[in-house]
Order: structure tokens, then sequence, then C-alpha cells
């Protein structure tokens, strides 16, 4: 009986060891400032995502920026108030809203974006944002970015602001809202 207590001892103290080193290992892995490894979530999907809220403000601007996790694509709807209405999917060809004309974008697929906010003052006919059918996002410069690849306008009609985003692969993406922001958010990879 004594023998196998010294087995079940010598067993424990075994594993105790295997244990104490995997918890070592894994410090090991955790960067000097003590944070750990970063991991992007992309459990948001490529399916389309929509909101039927309203807005009657204009568009005022539209923004990019790029994370470790995602490339971000803003629009600023300055004066909103509540939700902003958007309809978010990816397409096999962008085609500009009203006309019905092909707009190339370049990427190995396109995320067409509408914001329900037109890009003139619906009081005065007045332009808000510069855009202009078929061409990049004025003040855009995505050159670098691991996800986007391409912007282009594609039309303000009938309240709504259509965008084409050329982007790397159909990779998941989120819509947020944040105060008179819509964000888009595309991870770089699944």
């Amino acid at each position: 009986m004594r023998r196998l207590g010294t087995v079940a001892a010598a067993l424990v103290l075994a594993g105790a060891g295997v244990v104490g080193t995997a918890g070592a290992a894994g410090a090991a892995t955790v960067p000097a400032g003590g944070k750990a490894p970063l991991a992007c979530s992309t459990a948001w999907g490529s399916t389309d995502k929509s909101a039927t809220d309203a807005n009657a403000e204009p568009l005022k601007n539209i923004t990019t920026s790029h994370t470790a996790c995602y490339d971000r694509m803003v629009f600023d709807i300055s004066g909103a108030t509540g939700k902003a209405g958007y309809h978010v999917g990816y397409v096999d060809a962008f085609h500009q809203d009203g006309s019905g004309e092909r707009i190339p974008v370049k990427g190995g697929a396109i995320l067409q974006i509408y914001v329900s906010a037109p890009s003139h003052d619906p009081a005065t006919g007045k332009q808000t944002y510069a855009g202009t059918a078929g061409k990049p996002l004025p003040g855009v410069n995505i050159s670098g970015y691991p996800t986007f690849k391409d912007t282009k306008f594609g039309a303000s009609f009938e309240g709504q602001t259509q965008v084409g985003l050329g982007v790397r692969a159909k990779l998941p993406f989120r819509v947020l809202q944040s105060g008179h922001q819509l964000i888009v958010d595309v991870a770089h990879t699944w």
C-alpha cells in the first residue's frame, strides 16, 4: 500500500510540474508591456446590414482610418439626431443609383454603402459633400491600407448617398453609429 501512495504522490508532483511549465510557457508569450496579444474579432459576418431609420440632415464628410484589426470608413452627419438609416452589403458590380451606369471599383470585392443622408442641403440644394459620380472620394487617401483598395462616389439620390468601397476580399464587416457618425468597419481577416 505504501508503494501505491508513493506512485500517486509522484504523479501528482509530475502533474504540477507540467501545469507549472504550461503556465510559464503561456507567460512567455505575453509581450514585455504585460498585455495579452491582440485578438481580432471577426464574428461580424459578411451579410447585408440595414437600418430603416430616417435622417433629414445632409452628409458633411467621409473619412477613413485603420487599426490592427480593421479598416474604418466614417460618414459625418453633423446635426443628425437619432439613428441614421443605412444599407450596406457586397455586390458583384457597382451601379450608380438613378442612372444605373456601372462604375468600376478596384479590389477583390465591392461593398456598396447607402446612407440616409443626401450630399446636399435639402432646403437650399447647396452641396454639403463634394462627391462626384464615378470619382474617388474627395480627401480620402487609402494607400497603404490592408483592406480598403478603392473608393468611389456613386450618387446622392432621393435622400441617400451611395458609395462603392473596394476591399481586398469579401471580409466580415460591421456598421455602428456613434453620435452623428455612421461607421463601417471591415476586418482584415476572417
